[in-house]
């Protein structure tokens, strides 16, 4: 049996990946990836490059995409506690536009993996959150799109945050329960619908 448990989500293409921990009184050891364990769930994916961000309370990251180099991401948190969603785009899944959610943190140590063809974002949680992620095509400027974190047309329900939807994807009027701001890049704020984004 391997170190690595690998779940399937309810949506397709949606992996919970969690390590076995050993621990002791020393401290802990844990495989974070095994290609080996992958590959008997049916991951078959190669990665290419590896990612690490840091974020304070109440930054919301997304929803991002890549237009024509779509990057599979296994994400995870090394410190603090982030809530982090994916959403279907693949146009002929009997899902698309729906969305998955999970609790990553330090302590539950879970990975989540998503496949190509789904917009990302993660909502920081804890004082501070430190975020690794592998990516299995490289980072290509000028290739990345985004959707609005709060289209009522997805309805992502981000935990703790509290605030009501004025038809933008502005940041303004919305806060943590303990009433950290929402924080997002001017960017992230720009992002349109999904409906108004693609338009089969």
């Amino acid at each position: 049996m391997g170190q690595i448990k690998v779940t399937k989500c309810p949506i397709e293409g949606l992996y919970i990946i969690e390590p076995a921990v050993h621990g002791d009184n020393r401290g802990y050891f844990m495989e974070t990836y095994s290609q080996r364990d992958m590959a008997e769930a049916g991951l078959n994916m190669v990665f290419v490059q590896d990612n690490q961000s840091m974020s304070v309370k109440g930054v919301l990251r997304g929803l991002h995409f890549q237009k024509e180099f779509p990057q599979g991401k296994l994400v995870r948190v090394i410190k603090g506690r982030v809530f982090d969603v994916a959403v279907d785009l693949r146009k002929d899944s009997e899902t698309y536009g729906k969305w998955y959610g999970v609790e990553l943190t330090e302590e539950n140590k879970k990975q989540f993996y998503i496949s190509e063809g789904f917009a990302h974002g993660f909502l920081v949680l804890s004082e501070t959150a430190e975020f690794c992620y592998k990516v299995t095509d490289f980072y290509h400027p000028g290739d990345e799109g985004g959707l609005a974190w709060n289209d009522p047309e997805i309805g992502i329900e981000w935990p703790e945050l509290v605030g009501e939807y004025k038809g933008s994807a502005s940041s303004e009027g919305y806060a943590l329960k303990d009433g950290t701001p929402l924080n997002l890049s001017e960017k992230d704020q720009m992002w349109l619908g999904v409906n108004d984004t693609f338009k089969f």
